[in-house]
């Protein structure tokens, strides 16, 4: 059973993004415990507080971001499959740059490393922009969340990968040895090599194929991934819809970045699905997040544990995202989801607070500390549910396909930058804030959320097109509310929402009929005697 599940497609894919994702996740993880390595810190040359250490950290993401738009481009030309190749191979030199910085030549580790980083960055940021258009290309239009859902727990396996092996080195080696930091990063290449062994097994996608004219491939595409019977009424959609793009004119940057232009709006709503998950305050806590435990008053090494143990939960939590975000809808869990990180923020806010001052309150350590890792264990599971893949999700589901690649590489450039801000204040904020930045991210999540609610549409479980018609319809109702929208059809998955139509429709007609004198299974009298 399992032989003939591995042999199908779309599991292939699954599998191929899923591992190209924790890439991703891995990086996240790995330089947690490097950042606190002696040996790493004393070859480049900073201290463990110095603002260098957040500027090499949050530098990849700026490599992110320009990665993200030549990717899209390279893929939009190439293909999705060879874009993602090119980004794998990016991603393996930049690692590499990494491993050796120092070695040889002490004086130049800093701007080696450094280097590093963006090369990475550059590869890690097209993987992130090419990855989920490929997988969405090739999903079902009400299992699309589920796929990507599944590749992004992915990530969070690569990044307990990472932290594992820095918690296994360092506590083996010790934190003054060279190859307790050298030792994670070259671990690294392990995911290069299964992508590029994988790659002839995976097909192009059917949607890039017929936007290229080549409509022979793209039936075999669809054959190999669909099934031979879906290729006539498959090839018949994409060639319709392909035929409808040309007539409405090739998207460029400009109609997407441009304000009143036919992409602005999407754009907006792609851009601040991003800058609303850095708000959420994650990427601090994936990155830095031995420091955020000691902010509830946790020793160095138990805090390496116990973020440990956070990344294990992270990702067995993780499972529900991808139960969810098709049965539920992108909305309702970005909704919900921003509510209670907002909650729990608060939360430990206050605990913070009580473990700073434990010794004047005489608060024994337990009764901060033991609540502050429940309440982060559970927001951190909320944020994986709830807003780790909606914001990489939406922008493929929204865009016509000339744009999807654009559509993605914006949403990755957004997620750069806003990243890159993150994760170079926060050791900042550490040093001037203290607990008081949980309560700055108990803040930034409840504007997240209002702004969601307000403006962020449903696209679970609807075409391309239909998701683009959202967005017409917007234009000529003058208005971007998704409850005036559409009759605010758009604030709900289609099949619940026609689901309470049906029984409000239901209900109505009993209530009716009751007022007639009769039961909702009986005719009108009027009726039978005419």
């Amino acid at each position: 059973m399992l032989a003939e599940w591995l042999k199908q497609k779309q599991t292939q894919v699954v599998l191929f993004s899923s591992t190209a994702i924790a890439l991703y996740g891995y990086d996240q993880g790995m330089m947690s415990l490097i950042n606190t390595n002696y040996h790493y810190l004393n070859t480049m040359g900073i201290e463990k507080n110095h603002p260098m250490v957040g500027i090499i950290v949050s530098v990849y993401y700026l490599g992110c971001a320009l990665g993200a738009v030549i990717a899209s481009q390279f893929a939009d030309v190439v293909g999705r499959k060879p874009g993602v190749l090119a980004c794998v191979a990016m991603a393996a030199l930049g690692n590499l740059i990494m491993f050796f910085a120092g070695m040889g030549f002490p004086q130049a580790a800093l701007p080696v490393m450094l280097v590093g980083r963006i090369v990475m960055g550059l590869g890690v940021g097209g993987l992130d922009a090419v990855v989920p258009v490929y997988t969405s290309e090739l999903s079902e239009d009400d299992a699309r969340g589920t796929a990507l859902a599944q590749e992004f727990q992915a990530n969070i396996l690569g990044l307990n990968m990472a932290f594992i092996i820095n918690i296994l080195v360092t506590h083996t080696l010790g934190k003054y040895d060279e190859w307790a930091w050298r030792t994670p990063i070259i671990a690294m290449q392990i995911y290069p090599i299964l992508l590029i062994s994988g790659t002839a097994l995976l097909p192009e996608t059917p949607r890039w194929l017929v936007l290229q004219g080549k409509t022979d491939r793209a039936k075999r595409s669809i054959a190999k991934v669909f099934g031979k019977d879906q290729v006539d009424d498959r090839i018949n959609e994409l060639q319709e819809a392909h035929e409808q793009e040309e007539k409405d004119g090739m998207v460029t940057y400009g109609d997407m970045l441009i304000p009143g232009r036919t992409q602005w709006h999407p754009t907006v709503v792609t851009i601040m699905g991003q800058v609303n998950q850095a708000l959420t305050g994650y990427g601090a806590v994936s990155v830095y997040g031995p420091q955020i435990f000691e902010l509830l008053g946790f020793k160095t090494a138990t805090a390496e544990f116990i973020t440990m143990g956070n990344y294990l939960f992270y990702f067995g939590m993780m499972t529900f995202a991808w139960i969810l975000i098709d049965s539920k809808g992108r909305r309702w869990l970005l909704v919900r989801g921003a509510f209670w990180l907002a909650v729990s923020f608060a939360i430990l806010g206050l605990l913070g607070g009580l473990a700073t001052h434990q010794a004047s309150l005489h608060i024994p350590l337990l009764a901060t500390g033991i609540p502050g890792v429940i309440v982060l264990y559970i927001a951190t599971s909320v944020f994986g549910i709830g807003w780790l893949v909606p914001p990489w999700l939406i922008p493929t589901e929204i865009f016509p396909s000339s744009a999807r690649a654009n559509g993605a590489a914006i949403s990755v450039v957004v997620w750069g930058f806003a990243n890159f801000a993150v994760t170079l204040l926060t050791p900042i904020m550490f040093t001037h804030l203290s607990y008081w930045l949980f309560l700055v991210f108990a803040a930034s999540n409840a504007f997240a959320g209002w702004w969601t609610w307000l403006y962020c549409p449903e696209s679970g479980h609807r075409t391309f097109e239909e998701n683009q018609e959202f967005y017409k319809e917007a234009a000529e109702a003058g208005t971007w509310s998704v409850r005036k929208v559409a009759h605010g059809d758009y604030r709900d998955l289609p099949n619940e929402k026609q689901a309470e139509e049906d029984d409000d429709g239901e209900q109505d007609g009993q209530a009716q009929a009751k007022k007639n004198g009769m039961n909702g299974e009986q005719e009108p009298l009027l009726g039978r005697n005419s």
